[in-house]
């Protein structure tokens, strides 16, 4: 008794609760038991707000699961760390050892553009027989076997034609045939576009050949070097030293080097916003094309990116024009996203369930890669050419498998359209940075400046071409400003708001506090200690 109060009968309990609890309204129930229609009103007044208080309160629940999130965007300004920058020359050189299966495979693209359109480009498009092409000679890295590899013939280029019935016109597409294992199961591989179909044949056919260079060989030992492609470099007024770049090789984008990046010497620091503080540099752009038919564009390929991140050009980055001076200003944003429940998102790509066939940091993009060289060594029994390759693998051959080609395209076509599970095991960074990029161009050099900077380039670079402005080209990138933009993602409903809407609309309702709902919580226990009590009472007066 000294713990716990007794009543005689629930109704003395209820009227106590009543004329003693902080709960606005109840009192009305004991003050208005001889008017039975007010206690009736009162009744299902203090029912009906209990509903919309609770309903209230699943409201607010659903919405909190639900993780919304809101976007703050904030501005800083502070010295920070100047971009990546990687360029190509748009030039892919050929290998001694697959340079004849390539003069076979120009031969062939020959004779298919003129069985197409007639059109007779041995002169001006192959010029195998020049002798400024360079090929490259890989003998000093050991003793290279002569690969018994045959272009295919089987994948010839076809037009097709089909009638619109809307118009009455006959439309045309050009493509090749892909067919599985057994020959079955076939289509077409189709454009629209002429030029699109021969592009994409070529390098259908030129994976093919590319796959018989051993891989272990490192293409950049065996390069030119740098003056070769870039006459002048300077950072913030500085001359490049030979600690500030790495070299690597594309198979389409041709000889590539990344300024800034992971392997360098330490990255720069952007002081100053500023043509005259950002990265300037003379490029070589000649047109003079070791494999032309694997690009149809003419100068210098540019991607801005972080640091530690592999750049893939093929999707990303931009060119530049010979013969013209482009002035490239940036602007950086960054992007913190919360991830957990709040969104798919990773830090550094440890919880992937994919393993990354790249040494840098994670990215979209290299995830995205990684699934689908993974998922292609497994349904197709070989490696995409343009990808790394996983521990065992081999890049596709059609010498030795002869319906990759009709495995990948189908494959590929289902990544596009989300259907492999790639876009689901792959989730965005929680923290990255982004770079809005706008240009201006001017014609360089000028007709009158021309000549003295042609020889300026000759005496100091070896510059020994006689065109007219269209083998050179020369490009800025700086920062227009080094103020900052900051997208930074915060839940939208959190713990304490939750709780503070939940008061308020208690608070609404019953114009009480959370020492009103211990008192509810006092009701529930006497209410349990007083039906126990009555139910031993009555057992032992039936035993009794």
């Amino acid at each position: 008794e000294g713990l716990i109060e007794f009543y005689d009968s629930f109704k003395d309990m209820f009227e106590f609760f009543c004329k003693n609890t902080t709960i606005h309204g109840t009192i009305r129930l004991v003050c208005s038991d001889s008017n039975r229609m007010k206690t009736a009103f009162w009744t299902l007044l203090l029912l009906a707000s209990f509903g919309m208080l609770y309903w209230q309160f699943a409201l607010m629940f659903s919405q909190y699961w639900a993780y919304p999130v809101v976007l703050t965007m904030s501005m800083h300004s502070e010295p920070k760390m100047f971009p990546a920058i990687t360029i190509c020359n748009l030039d892919p050189y050929r290998f001694e050892l697959v340079s004849k299966h390539l003069v076979q495979l120009d031969r062939m693209a020959e004779e298919s553009i003129t069985f197409l359109y007639g059109v007779n480009t041995s002169a001006s498009l192959f010029h195998m027989n020049e002798k400024n092409i360079r090929i490259k000679d890989l003998s000093s890295v050991g003793n290279l076997s002569t690969s018994s590899f045959k272009l295919s013939q089987n994948f010839s280029l076809l037009r097709m034609f089909d009638h619109n019935n809307m118009s009455g016109r006959r439309h045309s597409s050009v493509g090749f045939r892909l067919c599985n294992a057994t020959g079955g199961n076939c289509f077409y591989k189709t454009y629209s576009s002429g030029m699109d179909a021969i592009l994409e044949w070529y390098r259908f056919h030129y994976m093919n050949i590319m796959s018989q260079l051993p891989v272990i060989i490192n293409i950049s030992d065996h390069e030119e070097q740098i003056e070769d492609m870039v006459y002048s470099c300077q950072y913030d007024g500085e001359p490049c030293r030979p600690s500030d770049y790495v070299h690597f090789h594309h198979p389409v984008f041709g000889s590539c080097y990344t300024f800034n990046s992971k392997g360098t010497d330490s990255f720069w620091t952007a002081t100053k916003p500023g043509i005259p503080y950002g990265l300037s540099l003379i490029l070589r752009a000649e047109q003079k094309d070791h494999i032309p038919l694997l690009s149809t564009v003419a100068g210098v390929k540019v991607m801005i990116h972080n640091h530690n991140q592999t750049p893939f050009l093929e999707h990303e980055g931009f060119d530049i024009r010979p013969g013209i001076a482009t002035t490239i200003g940036i602007q950086q944003d960054e992007v913190n996203r919360l991830g957990g429940n709040y969104g798919k998102c990773t830090t550094n790509g440890d919880d992937v369930n994919v393993k990354l066939l790249y040494n840098n940091s994670y990215t979209l993009q290299a995830c995205l890669h990684s699934c689908f060289q993974h998922i292609m060594v497994r349904k197709c029994g070989c490696g995409y050419y343009y990808y790394p390759l996983p521990p065992g693998a081999e890049y596709c051959d059609y010498n030795k498998q002869p319906a990759w080609g009709h495995c990948f395209y189908q494959l590929y076509n289902r990544l596009r359209n989300h259907h492999l599970n790639c876009f689901d095991q792959c989730p965005k960074p929680c923290r990255e940075s982004l770079y809005k990029v706008s240009a201006g161009t001017a014609k360089w050099p000028s007709t009158k400046s021309q000549d003295w900077v042609r020889q300026a380039l000759r005496h100091q670079n070896g510059y020994n071409s006689t065109s007219n402005r269209k083998d050179i080209a020369k490009v800025t990138i700086f920062y227009k400003q080094l103020n900052y933009q900051s997208v930074n993602e915060s839940p939208l409903l959190s713990e304490n708001l939750l709780l503070s809407s939940m008061g308020s609309q208690w608070s609404l309702w019953f114009g009480s506090s959370v020492l009103s709902v211990v008192e509810m919580f006092e009701l529930l226990i006497d209410t349990l200690v007083l039906s126990l009590l009555f139910c031993y009472q009555r057992f032992r007066s039936k035993k009794t």
